[in-house]
Formats: C-alpha cells, sequence, structure tokens
C-alpha cells in the first residue's frame, strides 16, 4: 500500500519505492518510443542524403572519392557535437528535469533538419553551402546528444527492475522506425526523374520535419516527469554539474558504459550509411536496392529488439550485449562477402543479417547503460556514455571509405573493422554486467 493520497503525481510504497501505474509506466515507454522514432528519423535522414546527394551537391569542386569524404565528414561532425549536446542536457535533465530536456531536444532537431531542406546548393551559395550544412548538423549533434539517454532514463525509472528490459527496448524500436521512414521517404524520392530528384525531391523528406515536429511536441508535453527524478529532488547534495562528477566519480562505468554502446552506434551506420556508398559506388548495384536493403533490415530490427528485449531480462543485458558483440563480429566478413556478389536478394540477406546481428546488443543498451550509473547522475551518464560512444564511432562511415580506398576496394577492409567495433562491444557487455546498479520503482 501507499503511504501518500492515491491522487497525488508521485507514491511512495512501504519501503520508500515510488508507485506509479502500469498504465502510466506503459504510456511513458510508448511516449518514449515515438518521441526517439521521430527524432531518429530527423538524423538518419541525413546519414542517407551524404551517401547519395551531399557528395555531389554541396562538395561538388572535388573529385568523387574526395567528396564522398567530405560528405561523410560533415556527417561525422554531428557525432562530435553529441557529447556537448550530453552535458548540456544531461545537466538540464538531472537538475532541472527529464520532461523539459527532452521538449528542448526535439523542437532543436526538427528545425535543424527542416532547414536543411531548405538549403541552396554549392552551385547557388557556394562555400556558404557546406559550411551551412555543418552547421546544421551540429545542431542535430546537440539535440541529439540529449535524446536518447533521457528517453531511455525516463522509461527505464517508470519501470520495475525485472521488467525494465522490455521498458527500456521500446525507446530502441524508435532507431529501426525512424530508419524505415527516413529510407522509405528517400525510397519514394528516388523514383522521381535524376534532375527532379536533384533539384527538389532529396529536399521533400527533410522538409516533412516541420510538420512532425508539431506531432513530436505534442506527445512530449503530455510525458510525466520521472517519479525516481521527483523524489531526487528534496536531495540537497544533488551535483551542481553532473557530468563533472561522472567523470570524478564513475569514469570506469563511463568506460564499459562507452564500449558496450560502440556497436549500437558505430556498427549500425556501418550497415547503413556506409554499406549504401559501398554498394552503390563499389560493387555497382543501384541506390534504391541499397535503400531497400536497409528498410528490410530495420523492419527485421523491431523483431530483434522486441524479443532480445525480454531475453536480457532472463539474462541479463550485460551478458546479451557480450554475445551479441562475439556474433557480430564473426558475421562481419560473410556480411561483406555476400554484399560483393552483387546479387540483390543476396545483398538484402547481408544488410539484415548485419543490422540484426548488431541490434542484439542495441537492443538492451538502453537497460545496461541506465544500470550503470545511479539515478542523480543517470541522465548524464546514460548520456555521456552513449554520445561518446558516438563521437567515436560517428566517423567509421570516414575511416571504412578510407580504408576501402587504401585496400583497393577489398571487402577485407570493411569487415575488419566492425569485427573490431563488435568485439570492443563484448568486453564492454562481459564488464557491464558485473557492475550493474537497480534502484526500485513500484508499479500497480
Amino acid at each position: 500500500m501507499s503511504d501518500l493520497d492515491p491522487d497525488s503525481a508521485t507514491q511512495r510504497h512501504d519501503n520508500g519505492a515510488p508507485v506509479v501505474s502500469s498504465r502510466e509506466s506503459g504510456r511513458i515507454a510508448f511516449a518514449a518510443f515515438v518521441g526517439t522514432a521521430l527524432e531518429w528519423y530527423d538524423y538518419f535522414l541525413f546519414g542517407t542524403a551524404a551517401a547519395l546527394v551531399f557528395n555531389r551537391l554541396y562538395f561538388t569542386s572535388l573529385d568523387a572519392l574526395a567528396a564522398t569524404l567530405a560528405a561523410f565528414a560533415t556527417f561525422g561532425v554531428g557525432f562530435v557535437a553529441r557529447p556537448v549536446g550530453a552535458v548540456i542536457f544531461g545537466w538540464a535533465g538531472d537538475r532541472i528535469g527529464r520532461r523539459p530536456a527532452l521538449l528542448v531536444t526535439v523542437v532543436m532537431i526538427g528545425v535543424a533538419t527542416g532547414c536543411v531542406g531548405l538549403l541552396p546548393d554549392y552551385t547557388s551559395i557556394g562555400i556558404a553551402a557546406p559550411i551551412l550544412l555543418a552547421l546544421l548538423r551540429l545542431l542535430q549533434g546537440v539535440a541529439v546528444g540529449g535524446e536518447w539517454g533521457g528517453a531511455v532514463t525516463l522509461a527505464v525509472e517508470h519501470a520495475p527492475p525485472e521488467k525494465r528490459g522490455r521498458y527500456a527496448a521500446l525507446p530502441q524500436i524508435g532507431s529501426p522506425v525512424g530508419t524505415l521512414l527516413s529510407s522509405g521517404a528517400f525510397s519514394l524520392v528516388l523514383t522521381l526523374p535524376s534532375a527532379q530528384f536533384d533539384a527538389w525531391g532529396w529536399r521533400l523528406p527533410f522538409l516533412a520535419a516541420f510538420p512532425l515536429l508539431v506531432v513530436a511536441v505534442y506527445i512530449r508535453r503530455r510525458v510525466e516527469e520521472s517519479p525516481i527524478f521527483t523524489e531526487m529532488e528534496s536531495q540537497e547534495d544533488r551535483a551542481k554539474v553532473p557530468a563533472v562528477d561522472v567523470f570524478r566519480q564513475a569514469w570506469g562505468r563511463l568506460g564499459v558504459a562507452i564500449a558496450s554502446a560502440f556497436l549500437g552506434v558505430g556498427g549500425f551506420y556501418m550497415m547503413t550509411t556506409f554499406i549504401i556508398s559501398y554498394g552503390t559506388d563499389t560493387v555497382g548495384v543501384s541506390r534504391s536496392l541499397m535503400v531497400n536493403a536497409t528498410l528490410v533490415a530495420a523492419a527485421a530490427q523491431i523483431c530483434v529488439i522486441i524479443l532480445v528485449g525480454r531475453l536480457g531480462e532472463r539474462l541479463g543485458p550485460g551478458r546479451v550485449t557480450m554475445w551479441g558483440g562475439l556474433v557480430t563480429a564473426l558475421a562481419a566478413a560473410p556480411i561483406f562477402l555476400l554484399t560483393e556478389t552483387a546479387h540483390p536478394a543476396l545483398i538484402v540477406l547481408a544488410v539484415t543479417a548485419g543490422v540484426g546481428t548488431l541490434s542484439i546488443a542495441y537492443a538492451v543498451s538502453g537497460a545496461l547503460l541506465t544500470e550503470l550509473f545511479p539515478a542523480h547522475l543517470r541522465y548524464s551518464g546514460v548520456n555521456l556514455a552513449y554520445n561518446i560512444a558516438g563521437a567515436l564511432s560517428g566517423f567509421l562511415p570516414f575511416v571504412a571509405t578510407a580504408m576501402l580506398g587504401s585496400a583497393d576496394g577489398s571487402w577485407w577492409a570493411p569487415a575488419a573493422l566492425l569485427a573490431v567495433v563488435a568485439a570492443i562491444t563484448a568486453a564492454g557487455g562481459f564488464y557491464g554486467e558485473r557492475l550493474r546498479v537497480t534502484d526500485q520503482v513500484v508499479v500497480r
């Protein structure tokens, strides 16, 4: 039973734990999923456009390889900005509240993404075009730096410990749904004649960010504050700058969290952004085939996340992360060998297998990272870990492209890179399982 009035916003169980209704827990987790899906849609659009559009329209003064490298470098800039967003919104989330921080992030990324659709190309405004493109990508990165960690933190802090795997997996599903929306949007505009696609067609998915922003703000305004944060507000010894305390008090946990998140971020962009460029420019298949392969992979990823999220509740998210990393490392070579065949069905199989295997670790990443940090440092710790991993891995498409050039286009170079990333995450999962901490929420 509770020692507070049943109608109060935050109740406490006899053991002192916050009490929330099961209906409220599910609604918060669903809201976290919807908001995350819309934000990832905005963010992923840039990756697809970097592989298909930006190298030709914003870096036209460079040769083909240099233009692709420049486009991927601009893509990577957003990852460098993500730790900055993690610090800013980590402070806001741990000091002011999870909910207001998430409202600001969704507005920032929606506006930045919509403005990309309005940006003139190189032939119109010259060098200002790629500079402005990089600045908008920076804004995207800052916003996403505060998004994912806040969403999983809010979902997990409304969930009982024994069900955190499934609640934490819901925001993770936002990633493949965002991929489906962004890749699907590009698949539609790719049906236009090339001249129309280059002139205005590619802009339509970006401009769609404006109406989607209205939906996202409406959803985020209805999200209730975390009961654990509400309880924590009364504590006088809370960190003034939580990110600093993460490095002071939990640097070992931060390192483990970064390693465990590495594959879910870096491997994903290798199997979407890089693989599109690789299949189109090196293997010689059509752009639409590669984009459609990512669509099939995203649909499969949803199934993997749902199933593995439940599995993480039984085996522990660290163990699942470890096994997911090992499976992906072993699958890296077959994935790129299948892509080399240029056979459409085998390419779809390769991309789906690649995204599916790395999603084993990604599915439980939210549950593992939130349990690596105490509540008063959680928003900052989770955001820092995930986004430092993003900053380290955001340039992986660039590195993979450079390695591919050095290896004369041979498949083994990107395969080796993917295997190394997967091995790092396997080690992170191994140590992460031993460092988990939980706080209590009673759900009725």
